[in-house]
């Protein structure tokens, strides 16, 4: 696809992997807008990319909605969407004061699992309006899992459940959007620096670097825009989910 002047959306873009994402969106020539909870940070980055903040909560069909119209008010209908939203909080099933409770389950669930398809659906009718290229392709959608899906490490019940949702939905999605020239993907990214990884102990993130096969750093988030840079450029991958890890193959804890 033609980065040019294509109206792009990034939920979770004003900071982390999603800021990675919108960066190398901007720089491609992509018009973006950040859909995120974080007001100050957000603006923050849309005035440094020359693009667009809208507060959004992912969970909720009404400001999805409405974060989805400002964007084609401004841009233009949606072109490519990253779906980076998410949060990762840990919880042992059976934990050392009870059973995890019910709502912190069904909360990760909501915002990394139903809040990607949440965009997903809206960016994909937004896509359907656009005129198709040769290949006739419309538009593209990459969603964020995680080697959790895979490797869930103890404690990660809810995120890991979520993230393999997100895996599971990535053929069958691409497979139905097919018929609208709509190709959809998704990164499975190991250790890399967030800003949650940032604020641990120096020691702690040379431990957890320590693990990586190659290169035994952590990545970073310019690294994760590399690959949703090459993911719209390239017109036949579609359906896959690809490991952004280092060879990383997570132990249980």
């Amino acid at each position: 696809m033609d980065f040019k002047n294509v109206a792009a959306i990034v939920t979770g873009g004003a900071s982390g992997l999603g800021e990675g994402a919108a960066r190398a969106l901007a720089a491609a020539g992509c018009k973006v807008a950040i859909l995120d909870l974080q007001e100050e940070r957000g603006r923050q980055v849309a005035a440094d990319l020359g693009g667009l903040f809208v507060h959004c909560d992912v969970t909720s069909p009404e400001s999805a909605e409405a974060a989805l119209a400002a964007a084609r008010e401004a841009h233009g209908p949606c072109g490519v969407a990253v779906n980076c939203a998410g949060i990762a909080p840990a919880a042992r099933i059976l934990g050392r004061d009870g059973v995890m409770p019910l709502d912190t389950f069904r909360t990760v669930v909501e915002v990394n699992l139903i809040g990607t398809f949440n965009i997903l659906r809206l960016a994909a009718a937004d896509m359907a309006t656009r005129e198709a290229n040769a290949d006739g392709e419309r538009g593209v959608i990459i969603n964020t899992a995680s080697i959790a899906a895979y490797e869930g490490q103890i404690g990660q019940a809810a995120y890991s459940a979520s993230k393999g949702g997100v895996v599971s939905l990535t053929l069958q999605a691409a497979r139905e959007l097919a018929r609208e020239g709509i190709r959809v993907n998704t990164i499975a990214p190991g250790l890399f620096m967030t800003p949650m990884m940032a604020g641990m102990p120096q020691e702690v993130q040379d431990s957890l670097a320590a693990t990586l096969p190659f290169p035994k750093r952590l990545g970073r988030p310019e690294e994760f825009g590399l690959m949703v840079d090459q993911i719209v450029r390239n017109p036949v991958l579609n359906g896959e989910v690809i490991r952004l890890d280092c060879a990383l193959r997570m132990a249980p804890k």
